[in-house]
């Protein structure tokens, strides 16, 4: 049985994640600030406690009488009894160690009550142990000794009530903002995790219609789809801006493809039509079939094993590893000898090759690179009326390369817009004119093809500036 995976889109985990850390974030932020609080309370009332310690001690030394040598009874009992609801259990002797005033002694219910209470409150409330601890300090008048205080209380701190109510509300208070945070926090979560995956999801919807296209299987035309791609996070913009060059591309290799097709078509057609009505002619006896009717079947079947053959070797070229045969020779006796192979041409239509050659070691394929040249030459020389083609070789300015070869004609030259594609397979500036002198558009992609076996470079451009009486094309090999 197949194992069934669990997927979890993007945004619910953008939205998981971000819950995740945030939420870790404000609990951890709210530990923190509890225990940061909790510090700084319990140095504040361990402050107060040895504050009150202090004032009870003072208190008590007060009411002492030197004439007398004795305690104001009355008075400290007043003062005990005020401190016993604050918390402290108070005893007062004498310098001689006799008893002068006993809270438990006093009132014992009232004193255990406080202490029940406290003990309850820091137990219950605040989760703290302790127990009821006892401290001796000294009661001085006058730099002298007159007695001592002993003072019960609940260690090693407590908190009053005033005191536990005020901590409680801010724990509750650190409570409800985290709460509050919390859901901020997961509200936010979403709408970032949204913000992000929109164009995620956007751009995986485009992909899919896309391959849809590409297959075949997609209604209307996916590749026209582009995307928006203004966004502010760099990467977003950077997947959106390649979904759609990724479309423009496919869009133009359809376009290619189906233009390649029809170019094919039609390239078959033409001769096969004229085979057909030749042969039909002379089965129904409108034409004889004597030599002038044969002669013309046989050029239509030359035209398309010609055909045949250039796709062949440039499919061989293209998707094949080219095995280059390799001699060392010298590029301009190469050019000198296809140039002669146009010698009748030019004479026939009336213009010139001129030769401007140095001598040019290269170590390359020399039957190859002759077909590259004779292919250049040969469109020069067909697209050129009046005029003549220079050929020329240069020391190459790039580095890395040795030679530079430009063949440049004064011919009708090539517009502007098809000289990125003038090395494409079966790509023609001029239809109607390649078809009168019988170019299929082949040449300069095979040309293209050997020049980058080479590990060399072919472009084509303009022979002349804008608005210049000089016109026509010029075809650079580096090599």
């Amino acid at each position: 049985m197949k194992e069934r995976k669990f997927f979890i889109s993007l945004q619910n985990r953008l939205a998981l994640t971000y819950a995740l850390f945030i939420g870790f974030a404000l609990v951890l932020l709210t530990l923190i600030i509890n225990v940061f609080t909790g510090v700084i309370f319990t140095t504040l009332i361990k402050g107060n406690i040895a504050g009150e310690t202090g004032e009870i001690i003072w208190a008590m030394g007060e009411q002492y009488n030197p004439m007398s040598r004795s305690f104001d009874a009355a008075a400290i009992e007043a003062i005990g009894m005020h401190f016993v609801h604050e918390g402290y259990i108070i005893t007062v002797e004498d310098e001689s160690g006799g008893l002068v005033w006993d809270a438990r002694a006093c009132d014992m219910r009232e004193c255990m009550t406080v202490i029940d209470e406290i003990s309850g409150r820091m137990k219950g409330q605040f989760g703290m142990s302790g127990a009821m601890r006892k401290d001796r300090y000294p009661v001085r008048y006058a730099d002298r000794t007159v007695g001592a205080v002993t003072i019960e209380t609940y260690g090693p701190y407590f908190y009053s009530e005033t005191e536990g109510k005020f901590l409680a509300s801010i724990n509750r208070l650190l409570i409800v903002a985290a709460i509050i945070l919390t859901v901020t926090s997961f509200v936010i979560s979403i709408v970032l995790s949204r913000a992000i995956a929109r164009p995620v999801n956007k751009s995986a919807e485009a992909a899919r219609q896309i391959a849809q296209a590409h297959s075949g299987s997609a209604v209307g035309e996916p590749l026209t789809i582009r995307i928006d791609d203004h966004y502010q996070t760099r990467e977003l913009a950077e997947l959106a801006r390649s979904i759609n060059s990724l479309a423009a591309c496919l869009e133009e290799a359809e376009h290619r493809q189906k233009q390649l097709t029809s170019d094919i078509a039609h390239e078959l057609r033409t001769p096969l039509t004229c085979l057909q009505g030749d042969i039909e002619a002379m089965i129904d006896g409108v034409y004889k079939p004597d030599r002038e009717h044969l002669e013309s079947c046989h050029e239509e079947v030359i035209r398309l094993a010609g055909l045949v053959k250039d796709l062949h070797t440039l499919t061989s070229l293209e998707w094949e590893n080219l095995a280059l045969n390799k001699t060392e020779f010298d590029l301009a006796d190469l050019l000198r000898i296809t140039a002669e192979q146009f010698k009748a041409a030019v004479f026939e239509k009336g213009i010139e090759i001129h030769l401007r050659l140095i001598e040019s070691p290269v170590v390359a394929d020399y039957d190859r690179l002759k077909q590259v040249f004779i292919n250049l030459l040969s469109n020069a020389v067909k697209y050129t009326d009046t005029g003549a083609v220079t050929v020329t070789v240069e020391k190459a300015a790039n580095p890395g390369a040795a030679w530079e070869v430009s063949i440049a004609d004064t011919g009708i030259g090539i517009p502007e817009s098809d000289l990125p594609h003038v090395f494409e397979r079966l790509y023609r500036t001029d239809k109607s004119r390649n078809r009168s002198t019988g170019g299929a558009g082949v040449g300069l992609a095979i040309a293209a093809a050997i020049v980058r076996a080479h590990g060399g470079t072919i472009t084509a451009g303009s022979n002349g500036t804008e608005g210049s009486a000089c016109s026509g094309s010029v075809f650079k090999v580096v090599l």
